[in-house]
């Protein structure tokens, strides 16, 4: 059990004895804080952590990680040697919180040597992908996850921290924000089965190409140990920058995807609309007919990832199987019920031209009126025109009605028209400036049994658009 002794042995300043105090949680909110608490107090542009270290041992902390010693608060310096811990809650100081941060929660990952790390990766799928992954797992392992977005410097080692004596498996997911963050993410959790997902075009504004891109992403797989001594690299078969990683690895490679040369693979794919897909999954010479509740035929490729990781933890295909119809876990996409008991398909976490294709190719298989509300999709950088074009040449096709919202969603909007759609029966093309002219519009469009999918980046915040025509419905 994470104890009071934990945090400095980090350091090397402490022999833990097993009879110290329990910490309940670690947290970087002081509002958070609850007895037994540890609280890391981040140095911030607007907000300094460090003024809230009273707060937060008023509120039952046990430690507070700082940089600085408090007055009025008993300190331990990183690295000191104490051969006993003050009765009273103390401060230890770190050179940097963050780095301390990752630092206890390295030390704590290398107290399981018997655990298994599954870390996922890459564009778009990666949440989607932990989540159905840690069905399969949980359902016959204590499993532990990520929860919410905690995919970075900071989430991963407060999840890392999370781990008990009752884990035997983890299931992690790791964003990349710039190159070399995930090789740190992977020092800290040292995964045995790295899964990439899908590489594309997000970040593009960051990393400047997808060259780039490949490169930040494989640092998964090329931290992974050797085949001999567990390392798996699962690899989507359907993506060709996924595949240019494979040499890479020293870790044995399992491949996926739609294609027959793939390690494990799938045909026969049929959505059946808000109840699920239902496809042919084929394994060394043997094949299952599997029907999951997961919405859309893309959805497929995470039915595949999370077959492949319980396979790598040696599961059998009827224990994934059984794990997989066990999901209860949409994730993303969300669907309520809007005016005129119309049906509305909130999606607007995020958004990339692949993933927003694939949700209006899930729009194409209900049955309704379309209409797709589409607006900015964010740090494209040069694939920026680009993939809006793209999704505005397949709204097109897909949408009744489409309605475009931002700067950029009007490139979505006047790729449809160039394409005619202003001009064929039955559709119609709305391109508006921003949210609130879609809501303003959408009130008075939108008619019974009507299917409206909404999706943009979150930094365009189309989740107004989704709470304003819910509310309505019920006011």
């Amino acid at each position: 059990m994470l104890n009071i002794g934990h945090p400095v042995a980090a350091f090397g300043g402490y022999t833990v004895t097993g009879q110290e105090r329990a910490i309940t949680s670690f947290e970087v909110d002081s509002r958070e804080v609850q007895p037994g608490s540890v609280f890391v107090a981040f140095p911030g542009e607007h907000a300094d952590g460090h003024a809230f270290v009273p707060k937060a041992f008023q509120s039952g902390a046990a430690i507070c990680v700082v940089e600085r010693p408090i007055d009025g608060f008993p300190s331990i310096k990183a690295g000191e040697r104490v051969e006993s811990l003050p009765t009273q809650p103390f401060c230890l100081v770190v050179e940097s919180t963050m780095t301390g941060l990752q630092q206890i929660a390295r030390y704590w990952r290398d107290q399981f040597e018997n655990l298994t790390v599954v870390a996922i990766t890459g564009s778009v799928g990666k949440t989607t992908t932990k989540e159905l992954t840690w069905n399969v797992l949980s359902h016959w392992f204590s499993t532990l996850k990520t929860p919410k977005n905690y995919n970075n410097e900071i989430g991963l080692p407060l999840t890392v921290l999370q781990l008990n004596e009752s884990h035997t498996h983890a299931v992690l997911e790791m964003g990349m924000y710039t190159k070399g963050e995930i090789t740190l993410l992977c020092d800290i959790a040292r995964p045995q089965i790295g899964v990439q997902t899908i590489i594309g075009p997000v970040h593009m504004s960051r990393m400047g190409t997808i060259e780039a891109i490949v490169e930040a992403k494989r640092e998964l797989i090329e931290a992974l140990p050797k085949g001999e001594d567990g390392g798996v690299a699962i690899l989507n078969k359907d993506d060709a920058h996924v595949m240019s990683m494979a040499p890479y690895t020293q870790a044995h490679v399992f491949t996926y995807g739609l294609d027959s040369s793939a390690d494990l693979w799938a045909d026969g794919i049929r959505s059946m609309g808000l109840e699920g897909i239902v496809f042919t999954m084929h394994y060394e010479g043997e094949s299952w007919t599997v029907s999951v509740p997961l919405l859309g035929r893309h959805s497929v490729h995470t039915a595949l990832r999370g077959t492949a990781a319980g396979l790598a933890v040696g599961m059998t295909m009827d224990e994934i199987i059984v794990g997989m119809k066990s999901s209860k876990n949409q994730m993303r996409l969300v669907t309520v019920r809007g005016p005129q008991d119309s049906l509305i398909l909130d999606d607007t976490y995020n958004a990339a031209p692949d993933s927003v294709i694939a949700a209006l190719n899930l729009l194409d298989d209900l049955e309704g009126r379309k209409i797709a509300v589409l607006g900015d999709m964010l740090e494209l950088g040069s694939a920026e025109e680009m993939g809006h074009r793209r999704v505005g040449r397949r709204a097109m096709q897909v949408s009744d009605i489409l309605v475009t919202v931002g700067e950029r969603g009007k490139i979505i909007g006047q790729e449809a028209q160039d394409a005619g759609m202003q001009e064929m029966p039955n559709k119609a093309l709305h391109i508006l400036e921003d949210n609130d002219a879609a809501i303003e519009l959408l009130q008075t469009m939108i008619e019974k049994d009507d299917i409206v999918l909404v999706k943009g980046s979150l930094g365009a915040r189309m989740d107004r658009i989704v709470a304003n025509l819910s509310r309505r419905k019920t006011g």
